[in-house]
């Protein structure tokens, strides 16, 4: 059997049986979908493949733009500023405690990169979860500053390992400087259109739609975005981001109707390819390099640890248990992980021992997080029912 058949059946296979896996393991479908991926590729099943990978790419940032869908902007006005201030003290804490404990272990530097990053990529799937929950409706905003700080810093330690400190370097500071600003200049003239001619909405999103616009419009804006970012030689993720909060915030009359489409797209088909991929950069055999799995779950217990301590400056707002939680939700930057661990061992920055103990921590911090937050919520009903 051809390789490329081979693949095909195995990924096709995987995404249906990891739904029954998961519902008689009552483990969460994600770890499972890696795991299969992990297993399939250690047995030869699945093998480096250039449109396996694009497609996986391409379910990521998909699972950005759904990431970006869950934040209108008009939303921000009703978070309180203490709270908004208080995600910079979060993130500040975040770093600080990252640079503490590299010089304390004498660990390679990159990890003051690695242990601070954010993504909310995985926030929509805890929300099927958590239903009606302050803090997790909340953790998306302070995602969102912690997730464009992260974006930021990848790229700024991208181009810097690419190209030093020449001029090229502030070049690309420069261009991601000028996106940003750009991206809110168009926020206000978009926002000004719409107020002064609010049926254009009604035009673009009709309510009654035969012809799905609506899904049609919002690919075009993705791609759109995708393309914008890969002229400018910018992180695509923060595109595909960008393009979500656009919908959410100026098509919000049709979110919820958008919101659930798009969802069977993406959680259906797209994103667990993503996952699948994830699983495929870690061969099972990798387990025994020696000290592997404790490096691993150090790393993985150092980024849970210090989102915990960190979140507890919320605790005057949600309760120590919702700061808590809210931290643990940010406990899994899988992508941006594997992406900073990528361009460091790459570049020699970091050993291959390193490199993949940061891919089996961010497979790891999964589960993990998943599980103690399921406990935690599985708790709080019960409490209410007392």
């Amino acid at each position: 059997m051809s390789q490329d058949i081979l693949l095909i059946l195995t990924v096709s296979v995987i995404i249906f049986i990891s739904t029954i896996i998961s519902k008689i393991t009552r483990i969460h479908i994600v770890p499972i979908e890696i795991l299969l991926g992990s297993f399939s590729f250690s047995f030869g099943l699945i093998e480096e493949n250039q449109i396996f990978k694009l497609i996986a790419e391409l379910g990521f940032l998909y699972l950005m733009f759904m990431s970006g869908l869950e934040i209108n902007l008009r939303d921000l006005s009703k978070i309180p500023s203490k709270i908004l201030k208080l995600s910079f003290v979060y993130m500040f804490l975040l770093y600080l405690f990252a640079v503490i404990i590299v010089l304390l272990f004498s660990l390679p530097k990159m990890l003051m990169v690695g242990f601070p990053l954010i993504s909310i990529g995985l926030l929509p799937i805890l929300k099927r979860e958590h239903i009606d929950k302050k803090w997790l409706d909340h953790a998306f905003v302070i995602g969102l500053v912690g997730e464009i700080l992260s974006i930021i810093v990848l790229t700024v330690v991208g181009a810097t390992i690419e190209f030093g400190t020449s001029w090229e370097l502030y070049k690309i500071l420069s261009i991601l400087s000028f996106v940003l600003f750009i991206f809110y200049l168009f926020y206000k003239t978009v926002n000004l259109i719409l107020w002064w001619f609010p049926e254009v909405r009604e035009y673009i999103m009709p309510k009654v739609d035969t012809l799905d616009q609506d899904i049609r419009f919002s690919m075009m804006v993705f791609f759109a975005m995708l393309s914008i970012m890969l002229y400018l030689h910018l992180e695509l993720a923060l595109g595909a981001f960008a393009a979500g909060i656009f919908l959410a915030t100026f098509f919000h009359q049709k979110h919820h109707e958008l919101h659930k489409k798009l969802n069977y797209l993406g959680f259906g088909w797209l994103i667990p390819i993503f996952f699948i991929h994830i699983g495929t950069t870690f061969d099972i055999k990798f387990l025994l390099v020696e000290n592997l799995i404790l490096m691993s779950i150090f790393i993985t217990m150092v980024m849970i640890v210090i989102r915990v301590l960190s979140s507890l400056v919320f605790h005057r707002y949600y309760g120590i248990k919702d700061s808590i939680m809210l931290g643990l939700s940010h406990s899994m930057p899988l992508a941006l992980l594997i992406a900073v661990a990528s361009l460091a061992y790459e570049h020699n920055y970091i050993t291959i021992f390193y490199y993949l103990s940061f891919v089996l921590s961010s497979i790891l911090a999964i589960p993990i997080v998943m599980g103690i937050l399921k406990i935690m919520n599985i708790s709080n009903k019960k409490n209410k029912n007392f």
